[in-house]
């Protein structure tokens, strides 16, 4: 836990972390390891809140986070990884989430609850209304059937439909407001960099987590691939041009991107590389172009693929271990890329401080002897993880983490970075960004006196709103 720091040194101590933190992202070295967990509802733990405040009101849930960033001596942190906020999706009736106080007892962090195979969200037949147009698909189709308040398609709009969709915007829009405010206190009241910006996921994970259920997309890899593919490519340039758009216009800070469902054993080794790899591949190069590196949370063991990672370019990545074997990590993808995390929760959990000091040693010594490593738990940490082993890490952090001598400078990104939108993110019958193309709301309107660009301009600024919102649905709640 750090002293108490005076308002006049909070600007170099934001200073000082950020730097070091962008110098191991980039795979230099700086003076010391960083230290960068990924701190859910343990800061809600840490706080006294419960995980039904922390969730269900997402300004206890950034209190929390400002209270460890004040006691904790972090080198970055994330705003709110209690990302979920269960006030929109309670407001919107999303059933598959079983809310803290609601669903699940006050204390229990939220819950995924997947559908059976035989109650899949997108069903079977349905892959070309999907691949034809998935906005209109995930409006019409997908949304009804997720929502306990959004009337069933072909059925009249009700007045629980329109208050949800009101509400739902609403709060969305609030919400996502507040991330500014809260990354400003941050560094006035802490001096604590965010750690990440953005949000990312693959195409084939979308199809896994919120359209057809793992069970559903496994038979339908072995089954009927060749559709798949198709509708991971009609995916690919809407999480593209999300990724895109919302990357940090500094490229500072990384955009994640979370990977859970598509390593060996999950898919095949073939699927990974006929389905997941090219549909995700290409939104790498495209934010690398631009200077945003991505953050591979990896969650479970990645071994077999690491390979085909280390074909990326040379700092485009940050590598999360979750379960994937550090020392393997570190021979093919070290020296090339930074690496972050393995120190299990599990551990952080039930282990001793001693336990978790030799750990965060070993760690250290395995994967950032030169450089390049970030220390974090191995997955989000939760509220079973313990303060002291909290501590323990930070303290060992510290102790073996320093590398003496003067740091060497972090890479820059790509010197042709941009911050254009690639032309192939536009090749869908309706480009990403709206949800109507205006061609079409012209031919309703009149015979326009004035400038149409206005009017388009107009159009396309709120057609915007509509779309983030509903491919937020889908990427972060």
């Amino acid at each position: 836990m750090t002293a108490p720091h005076t308002a006049g040194n909070l600007e170099e101590l934001y200073a000082a972390r950020l730097g070091r933190y962008v110098t191991a992202m980039r795979n230099g070295t700086p003076d010391r390891v960083p230290l960068r967990p990924l701190a859910a509802e343990i800061t809600g733990k840490y706080a006294g809140f419960t995980c039904q405040e922390i969730t269900h009101d997402y300004n206890k849930a950034f209190e929390a986070v400002i209270r460890c960033c004040r006691d904790f001596d972090w080198d970055a942190a994330v705003p709110n990884m209690v990302y979920v906020w269960t006030g929109l999706t309670d407001a919107m009736g999303l059933r598959y989430y079983g809310v803290p106080g609601i669903h699940v007892p006050p204390d229990v962090a939220f819950q995924y609850r997947e559908p059976s195979e035989a109650a899949a969200f997108m069903k079977r037949e349905e892959y070309d209304e999907l691949i034809e147009d998935p906005v209109r698909f995930l409006y019409e189709t997908w949304l009804p059937r997720v929502s306990t308040e959004i009337s069933p398609k072909g059925e009249p709009a009700s007045y629980r439909h329109n208050l949800s969709l009101v509400k739902g915007g609403m709060a969305m829009l609030s919400y996502f407001n507040a991330f500014g405010p809260q990354v400003e206190r941050m560094r006035r009241e802490c001096g604590m960099p965010s750690s990440i910006c953005g949000m990312l996921k693959a195409p084939l994970d979308i199809l896994a987590d919120k359209l057809r259920g793992y069970m559903g997309l496994a038979f339908d890899l072995m089954e009927m691939p060749d559709k798949v593919l198709r509708a991971c490519e009609a995916l690919m340039p809407h999480l593209a041009y999300v990724a895109l758009t919302s990357a940090d216009p500094a490229h500072l800070l990384p955009i994640p991107i979370w990977m859970h469902r598509s390593c060996v054993p999950l898919i095949s080794r073939e699927h990974f590389e006929a389905i997941f790899w090219p549909t995700l591949r290409p939104i790498f190069d495209a934010l690398w172009a631009q200077g945003t590196q991505v953050l591979m949370y990896a969650e479970g063991k990645w071994d077999a693929h690491l390979e085909r990672f280390s074909e990326l370019p040379t700092g485009s990545v940050i590598f999360h271990l979750d379960r994937t074997d550090p020392a393997t990590a570190r021979r093919i993808l070290g020296g090339k890329f930074c690496l972050s995390g393995g120190l299990k929760n599990a551990l952080l959990s039930f282990g001793t401080a001693a336990q978790v000091r030799a750990e965060c040693r070993r760690l250290i010594e395995t994967l950032g002897a030169e450089g390049g490593y970030i220390m974090d738990a191995s997955a989000i940490i939760q509220n079973d993880a313990s303060i002291e082993n909290l501590n323990a890490m930070a303290d060992a952090t510290r102790e073996y983490g320093f590398y003496g001598g003067a740091p060497t400078l972090a890479p820059e990104p790509p010197a042709s970075a941009g911050t254009g939108v690639p032309a192939w993110v536009g090749a869908p019958k309706v480009r990403p960004g709206v949800c109507r193309r205006f061609e079409e709301k012209m031919q309703e309107l009149p015979p326009l006196p004035g400038d149409p660009e206005i009017v388009r301009g107009v159009w396309e600024n709120l057609e915007g709103l509509a779309y983030l919102y509903i491919w937020h649905l889908v990427l972060s709640f």
